[in-house]
Formats: structure tokens, sequence, C-alpha cells
């Protein structure tokens, strides 16, 4: 079992038989919900890491998972170009959005959890939680390349995406989801400035975001795009950021990435302290690529998901 100091792995949940693409805890930290490119969704006690519940339903491998503030709804997007909602309580399937004619990128519930926002390669669209309603479409102006990422403001009125591609490397626009009007945007023309991943503070006021060019975490104002600091430089952990509750740390995770096959790389978690902008640890472990890494409400329990079909659940020595 590897161990870091002050982190150390306790539990590996084997159980996917394909890469591990999005790990989400319930707020009453009892509940790992994963979601895997095997198609399904699985449901995990985390103090045991014994396996509790499996949802079946997406036709292809589950892209990514997000869970509704209370912890009752469950949002999935799969490559089948389709967003599921389920009942945590009764494990049951609530509906199927159907909307989106490319492969969904990103999807997001707003704090309140009456809102989801989903994005393809050109389009975001806004949907009413309770019915799956359309509310309205957003256009992207180019066809996206390198991906897609979604983030609500913590009063859930603005939603901020960002996406790259080969010519405009990076957009970023915010906008106000009552009026459906852009209220800042970002274009960096530096040809690999891409971001990777993105994550908002728990106060809402500040969005993070992971620059590939330069291996770079920056802080911005969410509500004006104004960058408050550089808060990590040579991280080799991309694909995946999420802060600490107290907002204190930024977790990020990847590989090390040395050659051009990432499966084949060792899979890496960087720790990050936002006062200090040093990082506190790296957590290895993983045999590949890590997607998806989140935090316990405590701030004492990390969960990551790799592409070595593996969750694994990290935890602080007190």
């Amino acid at each position: 079992m590897f161990q870091t100091p002050n982190w150390q792995c306790v539990h590996t949940l084997h159980g996917h038989s394909s890469s591990v693409t999005s790990v989400v805890i319930t707020p009453d930290g009892q509940t790992i919900v994963s979601g895997s490119s095997d198609s399904t969704i699985k449901l995990w006690n985390l103090n045991t890491g014994e396996e509790i519940h499996t949802l079946s339903g997406h036709s292809q491998g589950v892209t990514s998972i997000t869970l509704s503030p209370d912890g009752q709804t469950l949002a999935s997007y799969s490559k089948d170009k389709t967003i599921k909602l389920w009942n945590l309580r009764n494990r049951q399937q609530i509906y199927t959005i159907s909307g989106h004619s490319e492969e969904i990128t990103s999807v997001v519930i707003s704090p309140d959890g009456k809102t989801l926002a989903s994005a393809d390669y050109t389009t975001i669209k806004v949907w009413n939680v309770s019915n799956g309603e359309e509310i309205r479409t957003l256009k992207w102006q180019v066809k996206v390349y390198y991906g897609f990422y979604l983030a609500f403001s913590r009063d859930g009125q603005i939603l901020v995406t960002s996406s790259g591609d080969d010519y405009v490397s990076l957009s970023a626009v915010a906008f106000n989801l009552t009026t459906g009007e852009e209220i800042w945007a970002k274009n960096w023309q530096d040809g690999m400035d891409s971001v990777y991943s993105m994550g908002v503070s728990p106060d809402g006021e500040s969005l993070a975001t992971f620059h590939i060019s330069n291996s770079t975490i920056k802080l911005w104002n969410i509500y004006t795009g104004t960058e408050i600091s550089n808060v990590a430089e040579n991280s080799t952990a991309y694909n995946c950021l999420v802060f600490s509750p107290d907002g204190k740390i930024i977790a990020t995770g990847g590989c090390e990435c040395e050659s051009e096959d990432d499966s084949s790389e060792p899979g890496t978690i960087e720790l990050w302290n936002l006062d200090t902008k040093e990082k506190i640890c790296t957590l290895l472990g993983h045999s590949s690529e890590v997607y998806s890494v989140t935090f316990n409400p405590d701030g004492k329990t990390l969960v990551s998901g790799s592409d070595d079909s593996t969750v694994k659940i990290w935890q602080r020595d007190l």
C-alpha cells in the first residue's frame, strides 16, 4: 500500500471493467458514486469500500456524473449523446434527455439543484431539472477540439464555459443565465494554452483553470474574469481539478505523461496549498491515468477514479 506524508491509500475498489471516468461523494459523506466507460454507474460504501449497487441504462460509456447539492439526484452523461437523471434514494432512473446531436462533453447542476447545464462541441443547453424541459440554448462560436467544461457560480446566476481548438486555443465565456447574455470572455492565442480542467471554489467567488501550455493552475474572479493569481506551476496532473471543502487546497489528477501513450504512465494526484502556492504532496498508486478526484465533505478523505478501472480512497493522517 503506497503511503506518502499526510495521506495514504486505504481502499482500492475493483468492480468496473473499464476506465473510471468520474467519481463523486454524496453530501453525507457515506457513499461514493463512480461512472465508467463500461456504461455503468456504481455506488460504494465510502467507509468499507463495499459495492452497494449498480445503475445501468446508458448504451455506451459513461463520460461523467454530477450530483445535486442535496445528494438525491444524480445526472450522468454518456457517449450515447444522452443525459440521464437518477433518484439515488430508490436507485431508479427518473428520465432521459436526448436533446444533443453531438457527443456531450460536460454536465453540471446548479447550486440550488433546479437547473442543469450541458455542453457538446458546439452548443450549451440549459434544462429544468424537475421535468427535463429545455430552458434555453447558448451557441459556441467554434467547433471544439480539446474539450468543453462548465461551472456555475455559487448563486447559480453565472455559467462559465471553456474550450479549445487548433485556432482559438482557449475561449472562456461567462453567461448570465437569467438573460443568456455574455458577461465576460477570454481568448488566448497561444497554440497550446487550452484549459484541460476547471473548478469553482467553495465560496463560489473564484474559478481555477489548468493551462496545458505551461502546466499552470490559474485563479480567476468568476464574476469579472479578472486573473487573481498563478496557484501552481509545473503540475503534471491536468485531467481534473477540485477544491477542498475549506477552499485551502486544490487537488489535481492526471499522469506523468512522459510518453505519447498516457495509458502507459502511472497516475498521479497532486495537492496544492492555495496560500503558499506550494505542492503539498503527490499521491501515487494508480497504474494508469487519473480521470477524476473529489473530496469528502470533511476534507479528510479523497477519492480518485482512473483509467486502470479502479477507484481509490485516500485518507489524511490525523
